[in-house]
């Protein structure tokens, strides 16, 4: 913490002791009212007892227990996560059956011999859990201790008994519902499982899951054999290819050839049509064509043409146009024939193959197709089955399992410890309650000082003021205070030069002499914000200060509103400085000697309008007359909060002097007045503050009162004259 956050604590910290010295006394008026109030309260209350027993609850009943309930009847819990299952069990505690019932068995009253309402008996009755625990605790207060222990004892027996009714009758009521209900979860059970049984036989589903596994294995395998066997049919058709084009035969025609080439009978007759032709080649050579030999063989080679044409159709079960050279083939062209005979059959094989294998891919991929929808489909029929036996099968359990909660009679709490009447009262407890009397005493102290304080608008100490006015702090004068025995006065300066204020007001003729730089000071207005501030108390003792050091002073009274210089110094007031502004009057004639160079001149006849004759040119022309004639002046002026003399004078003196005094000016009159003098451009040579109480002020005023010892006396420092 740096030094001056420490400074500004102790400051702080003094503030605060002096409001508690000033408002000693209301504050101590509040605390002894509130700490008589709380003895009186304490001594006149009837004593009060506190009975207490306990509760301690477990989560089922013995019974359900041993018959496994997972979710009982009459079980000890929450509706939701955020509920506290003892919290609704102390609830029910002060519900209000009970507790009429309690009211009515104990037959309670209250403090009038009425029966005793359930809102006063809440009152008086305490349910709390135990932390950690699952116990309640129980207490009941009561001015009669016996009765106290009656109602924790008696509350916790009808909780009880109300506990195993409410758990019977939850009992009936659940076997009652479930009895109902078993036939119409029966009849769901046997309705899906048949609906189960028609779906499996009207889509042939004995196992999906199988059949799904075995499709899929299927479909690769014949994805394989018809890759297979479309590559073979390829080999076969390019093979088969090449040799037609070798043989310039199609496929039909390789097969009737290599047929004919097979037949005897075709060969045979083809051997002898052969033969005749050859023969008739041969008898054209030596015969005419109408020999007898050449028409005996033409008729010959044309029967078996005929023949011929005959066998070939017959052969090949079809009329077909077959060329001769064709009808008999050679070794190499029969046997290649043949292999393409056969390489024709093999293709046609391959050929039926691949659409057989494909058309067993496509009713395959069917089936694989319909089986996810068979299967979501079996799944809800099994699941609507499932939920309905499993249904059933919880229900038959329930009946059994509430059955014998319907039977027990035993609940879920039970006591611990039954209440005894106690033999000390709780309440009142004498010395807290004085303590703590005495603490709100302290405080309410403490609130009305604050209260006060705060409400008071007026400046007490030093340090308020010099926050509130920026003007130079020029001296400080302490509350008048004089020996035992000694007659009052209000020229300490001149009657007890050895008294604390006369060393102020030496500090104070000290000071005002550094005010100015440039020249030395001779005209000083002294004023106030307001009245009874000492204002005129200051300016005479300034004065005789001054007149002391062997200066020729003057003091001028231009408080001609409410004068008071003339009585201060006990002269007559038939003539001063009204009348010498009015003319009536001589400036020279119009002073008195107050002491040995020290002239007076009084304020005069009160004129009817101060502020005209304070205007004039004739208030100047006094002044400069004084000037040449004095070394010292000092004008006494009205308060600035309420006149304007003193603003207008201070033009025509060196500078003003502003008196305050703590406990009289308040906040309001420091602003205004302050604000007067700035805005007409007054020259403030400072502040002198008034009436210092040292008790009053932090640093009890650097111990002066101990150095002169004197004791204070409330009628001084212009006390007297209240109105200057």
């Amino acid at each position: 913490m740096s030094p001056n956050h420490e400074d500004q604590d102790s400051l702080d910290l003094q503030r605060y002791w002096l409001i508690l010295k000033r408002r000693w006394l209301p504050g101590c008026l509040a605390i002894g009212s509130i700490f008589g109030l709380t003895a009186a309260l304490t001594y006149l209350q009837k004593p009060v007892y506190e009975a207490e027993g306990t509760l301690l609850f477990k989560k089922t009943n013995q019974t359900s227990s041993l018959s496994g309930m997972t979710e009982k009847v009459g079980e000890l819990s929450g509706l939701t996560q955020m509920s506290n299952p003892l919290d609704t069990e102390s609830e029910i505690l002060r519900s209000l059956p009970l507790v009429k019932q309690t009211i009515t068995t104990l037959k309670l009253k209250n403090a009038e011999g009425e029966p005793l309402k359930v809102e006063e008996f809440l009152k008086q009755l305490k349910v709390k859990s135990v932390r950690g625990t699952d116990v309640l605790d129980l207490s009941y207060r009561s001015t009669d201790a016996k009765e106290a222990a009656e109602v924790v004892n008696l509350l916790a027996k009808n909780y009880m008994e109300n506990d195993v009714r409410t758990n019977r009758a939850e009992a009936v009521a659940a076997r009652k519902f479930i009895t109902k209900e078993l036939p119409k979860i029966e009849s769901r059970v046997l309705e899906a499982e048949q609906s189960l049984r028609q779906f499996k036989e009207a889509n042939r589903v004995v196992a999906l899951d199988e059949e799904a596994k075995a499709t899929v294995a299927g479909l690769s395998d014949l994805t394989d054999q018809i890759t297979k066997a479309q590559a073979a049919l390829a080999d076969a058709n390019a093979r088969a290819g090449s040799m037609q084009t070798q043989l310039r035969l199609d496929s039909k025609q390789a097969i009737a050839l290599t047929s004919l080439s097979q037949s005897t009978e075709v060969q045979q007759v083809l051997t002898d049509y052969r033969q005749v032709q050859n023969q008739l080649a041969v008898q054209q050579t030596r015969y005419q064509d109408g020999h007898p030999s050449i028409v005996n063989l033409k008729r010959k080679e044309a029967a078996l043409r005929t023949q011929l044409d005959k066998r070939v159709a017959q052969t090949l079960e079809s009329p077909q146009s077959i060329a001769d050279q064709n009808l008999q083939m050679g070794q190499l062209k029969q046997g290649m024939t043949a292999d393409l005979v056969k390489l024709e059959s093999e293709r046609l094989g391959l050929a039926n193959q691949v659409n057989v294998l494909r058309n067993a891919y496509v009713i395959n991929r069917n089936r694989a197709n319909v089986l996810p929808r068979l299967e979501q489909i079996q799944r809800g029929l099994e699941r609507q089955l499932q939920v309905a036996r499993t249904t059933y099968e919880e229900l038959l359990k329930h009946l059994q399992e509430v059955q014998v909660v319907e039977n027990q009679n035993v609940g879920n709490a039970r006591v611990v410890s039954e209440a005894a009447a106690p033999d000390q009262p709780i309440s009142p407890r004498i010395l807290l309650n004085l303590a703590l009397g005495g603490f709100l005493g302290v405080l309410a102290g403490l609130a009305v000082a604050a209260m006060l304080e705060a409400i008071d608008h007026s400046v007490k100490t030093i340090d308020e003021v010099k926050r509130l006015l920026d003007f130079p702090l020029l001296g400080t004068i302490p509350r008048f205070s004089q020996k035992s025995g000694e007659s009052a006065t209000i020229v300490p300066v001149r009657d007890n030069p050895y008294s604390p204020v006369s060393a102020a007001f030496e500090m104070l003729q000290t000071t005002l002499g550094f005010t100015l730089t440039d020249k030395a000071l001779k005209v000083v207005l002294v004023t106030s914000a307001l009245p009874t501030e000492g204002k005129s108390f200051v300016a005479a003792n300034l004065a005789v200060s001054n007149a002391q050091m062997g200066r020729r002073v003057l003091l001028i009274d231009a408080d001609m509103r409410r004068p008071s210089q003339h009585e201060i110094w006990q002269l007559p007031n038939f003539k001063g400085l009204s009348d010498v502004l009015v003319g009536q009057a001589e400036y020279q004639t119009s002073v008195t000697e107050g002491l040995i160079n020290l002239d007076i001149l009084t304020a005069g006849t009160i004129p009817p309008n101060p502020m005209a004759l304070i205007t004039s040119q004739r208030i100047a022309a006094v002044i400069e007359a004084a000037r040449a004639d004095y070394d010292f002046i000092v004008i006494d002026t009205p308060p600035i909060a309420l006149a304007a003399e003193g603003l207008t004078l201070g033009k025509l003196a060196d500078g003003v002097l502003l008196v305050v005094r703590p406990g009289v000016v308040n906040t309001g009159a420091i602003a205004t007045a302050k604000s007067l003098l700035e805005q007409s451009g007054q020259h403030v040579l400072g502040m002198v503050i008034n009436g210092i109480i040292s008790s009053n002020e932090s640093g009890s005023y650097y111990g002066i009162d101990r150095y002169y010892g004197y004791r204070a006396t409330p009628e001084l420092n212009g006390a007297k004259i209240s109105a200057r």
